[in-house]
């Protein structure tokens, strides 16, 4: 986490960017729309799993699933869950910054068998929300988030959290998303209007097929599309039934 000193305080999730990130500082329309996610997610995740751990992946860059990951993490605490957020981007990490907190300790000294205590990684804005960062960059990503190293942390935690939420990724750049998909529950592929091209969201859903990952849901980022509120989660399960159905 950020440190103090005598002469200025730097405060977490006080810097311009998670200002412009965190749930709590969105606009009503924004906050309701995560809240309608997590709604949904009851819908999806499968019945009687004590810790869904859930990875929050894209078909490209630029879509915004770091900001989904954070948000989503977020309203599941904000509801009274305890849920750990965990940066599994191990190659262009952006949770540390999004957030204002340190990139190190992160993920990779839990997966190099450094002893960490998980305390460290509490926010400042909610007691029952544990952000990790990514920690120093490895030259070996994939092998790591498929590691028997990461199962035996996954499992751990899942005794400890209601919910485990990974920001990976996006799916037709690395394998990184694919290698830790066994450990997880389901993953959420973001999507932004005007921005994902259909050719990369088919091979994105492909290759997430082929490896018998189990697609929780769609979030569409960007959509002029509908009214209200609830306008760019109208489409939020028509790219799950397209996935489901070939």
């Amino acid at each position: 986490m950020a440190k103090d000193n005598k002469n200025t305080k730097v405060t977490p999730f006080a810097s311009a960017e998670s200002k412009k990130t965190l749930h709590k500082n969105l606009e009503f329309t924004a906050t309701e729309q995560y809240k309608l996610l997590r709604a949904n997610l009851g819908f999806t995740l499968p019945e009687g799993v004590k810790c869904p751990i859930i990875g929050v992946t894209s078909s490209m860059r630029g879509e915004g699933k770091s900001t989904t990951a954070v948000n989503l993490s977020y309203v599941l605490a904000e509801s009274g869950n305890k849920v750990l957020l965990i940066d599994g981007d191990l190659r262009i990490p952006s949770i540390a910054k999004k957030m204002g907190i340190e990139a190190t300790p992160g993920m990779t000294d839990f997966l190099m068998g450094k002893e960490v205590a998980i305390d460290k990684f509490k926010s400042d804005v909610l007691e029952n929300w544990f952000i990790i960062p990514s920690g120093d960059l490895p030259p070996n990503p994939s092998e790591l988030l498929g590691s028997h190293r990461m199962e035996t942390f996954l499992d751990a935690m899942a005794k400890k959290f209601d919910y485990i939420v990974i920001d990976l990724p996006p799916v037709n750049i690395v394998s990184d998303a694919l290698a830790i998909s066994k450990y997880t529950t389901g993953m959420i592929t973001v999507i932004r209007e005007g921005y994902t091209e259909k050719k990369e969201l088919e091979k994105c859903f492909r290759q997430l097929k082929l490896s018998n990952v189990h697609v929780l849901g769609c979030v569409m980022n960007g959509s002029k599309s509908g009214k209200g509120s609830y306008g760019k989660y109208k489409r939020y399960y028509k790219y799950y039934r397209y996935y489901s159905s070939h």
